[in-house]
């Protein structure tokens, strides 16, 4: 690896980590591939043959290939994978170079793993050690992912890329399905009818995440006109439908679903990341009714968006648009709800604690006047009517 530990490593910790440590050996990355795992990465040298004394636990793999320097050196879109790594197990990959990508089927050969195992001595000097350094901020932002919540947000093709892998939603075999796609032998009138000429895409079957559904509905079937409006404003009841259908037998893994988007964002570069770290946010945060009655799952909340705001500039929030932060007015909701009457008071001391925290950290203004004070419009399904 190209760069160092900038931390010197306690040696019984060391010790520790030599003795009971898993270790990735990864061969063939080719020389120049930036490699990371957690919240470090470095650019591969010659010599690199994998990562040792990784603790046990939950870790994200994830790594970018690089163009040869004849042809300009660029750096392709990162891929990542969350692994589970045992005490003193040995994980192998080989670079698939038609692929760009790390093949893992050697580990499921326990011959060859025991082979490798058997030379880890003569591999030692090719082995990075785990970045220490930073394996406190990693635990800090992943300690709520469980492996069953990360085996389960994975896309099937066990990668999360940093780009959707689409393909054309008619595949355009036969010539009848060409003749019925917009010609693009005539100059383009609007830009609307330039889009239109677009091939409609898709996502690959297999490689999109799979993320809990937040539902747009957030009231129940056959709700009132008045139903529907305290639904909007208290989305309690969708919050609700998102742990009975999701996390019914441990509502807690919620914040693993919040981390697991968060770290894809942070560190896979992963757009839909965020926007899924959005919505959940948002549901969370205006779930009036919720706060009373789940108190442990918004203690939670708490910590693991003390941990995550550190890790991001304050102004990234704000919308160019609209200059408008989406992270003040959806925390506004949010201590606006946890400090209300009815509400148990150590929730209610933690989120003035926390409130005051980002106060003074950003300067984030959570006192001025509330815009859903304004009237709230709501959808009607069709049929009902307010008389």
């Amino acid at each position: 690896m190209a760069s160092s530990s900038s931390v010197d490593m306690d040696p019984d910790v060391a010790r520790r980590l030599f003795e009971e440590g898993a270790t990735l050996v990864l061969l063939g990355v080719p020389r120049g591939t930036e490699l990371g795992l957690d919240c470090k990465s470095w650019q591969v040298g010659p010599r690199f043959r994998g990562v040792k004394m990784i603790p046990p636990g939950l870790h994200f793999l994830h790594y970018s290939s690089v163009n040869s320097p004849a042809c300009g050196s660029e750096i392709g879109p990162k891929t990542g994978l969350f692994l589970t790594l045992k005490p003193r197990e040995v994980v192998l990959a080989t670079w698939d170079p038609k692929e760009e990508d790390l093949d893992f089927s050697a580990s499921k050969n326990q011959e060859e793993v025991s082979r490798v195992r058997a030379t880890l001595h003569e591999l030692d000097p090719y082995l990075g050690p785990y970045p220490y350094e930073v394996m406190r901020k990693w635990v800090s932002l992943s300690d709520r992912i469980s492996e069953e919540v990360a085996n389960n947000l994975q896309p099937l093709s066990g990668r999360i890329c940093a780009f959707s892998d689409v393909i054309p939603e008619v595949e355009m075999r036969h010539t009848k399905d060409r003749a019925e796609q917009p010609r693009n032998d005539t100059a383009c009138q609007s830009m609307r009818e330039g889009l239109d000429r677009l091939p409609r895409m898709k996502v690959r079957e297999g490689t999109e995440l799979r993320f809990s559904d937040i539902p747009k509905k957030t009231y129940p079937p056959g709700a009132t006109p008045a139903e529907i409006t305290q639904c909007s404003m208290d989305l309690s009841y969708a919050l609700e439908t998102v742990l009975e259908k999701n996390y019914d037998q441990q509502p807690l893994n919620l914040l693993g679903e919040l981390q697991f988007a968060f770290v894809c964002f942070l560190i896979g570069n992963v757009y839909e990341g965020f926007e899924h770290w959005k919505r959940i946010l948002a549901l969370m945060c205006r779930s009036e009714e919720a706060m009373r009655i789940r108190k442990d799952l918004y203690l939670g909340l708490i910590a693991v968006l003390y941990h995550q705001l550190g890790e991001i500039p304050p102004d990234f929030f704000v919308d160019i648009v609209s200059q408008s932060n989406f992270l003040t007015t959806t925390l506004q909701d949010f201590f606006q709800f946890a400090t209300a009457p009815g509400v148990d008071g150590t929730l209610r001391k933690r989120a003035e604690k926390f409130k005051a925290h980002l106060t003074k950290k950003f300067s984030w203004d959570f006192e001025a006047d509330l815009e859903d004070c304004a009237p709230v419009v709501v959808e009607l399904p069709d049929g009902v009517t307010v008389d």
